[in-house]
């Protein structure tokens, strides 16, 4: 099996951390996987890109023409690449900042309010974070054990609080994607 997923949003947002951390905790899984960031030419704030490809076989290339699952952190993201979903795939959308969009046909949607949720766990900055605790929720694609132990290695040098609210918001992402 498979799939493909397109992370997209501003710099800053966190995409392509959380892009990263699925394609290594797929890895960690025994998964193929690629991963191929895209940069707008700003910094900060600038477009932001990744596409990851998680396999159970060879990955011949990392480039996709349509994705299994197209994850949209805000507006300029949604109208830039909603065309780029597979009839059948998912769209995450961070409601906190896309509304009122119309949704292509034949599209599955999950719609979660990451912005308002990590504020409500006391950080904007864990927004990439409960987004893809709801996508691993919604989908399963990856092991949320696997993404734990990942999530602790990268934070082990911060202070466990850093790592605490990670993890916090890691369980609500999840806990929303299974709902939903």
């Amino acid at each position: 099996m498979k799939n493909s997923f397109v992370f997209s949003g501003s710099g800053g947002q966190g995409i392509m951390s959380a892009g990263i951390m699925l394609a290594h905790t797929a890895i960690d899984m025994s998964k193929h996987s690629t991963y191929l960031p895209e940069y707008g030419p700003e910094q900060r704030g600038g477009s932001a890109k990744c596409t990851v490809i998680i396999s159970d076989d060879e990955i011949v290339s990392p480039l996709t023409k349509k994705c299994d699952t197209l994850i949209c952190m805000n507006e300029q993201a949604y109208r830039k690449f909603s065309k780029d979903v597979k009839d059948g795939g998912l769209l995450v959308l961070n409601s906190s900042r896309i509304v009122n969009e119309e949704i292509p046909e034949g599209v599955r949607v999950l719609s979660v309010p990451v912005d308002d949720i990590a504020l409500e766990l006391g950080n904007v900055k864990v927004a990439n974070i409960v987004l893809l605790g709801a996508l691993i929720g919604a989908t399963g694609i990856v092991s949320k054990e696997v993404l734990v132990a990942s999530l602790e290695e990268k934070f082990k040098t911060k202070k466990p609080e850093i790592l605490e609210l990670n993890m916090r918001a890691l369980e609500k992402g999840i806990e929303l994607g299974k709902n939903a």
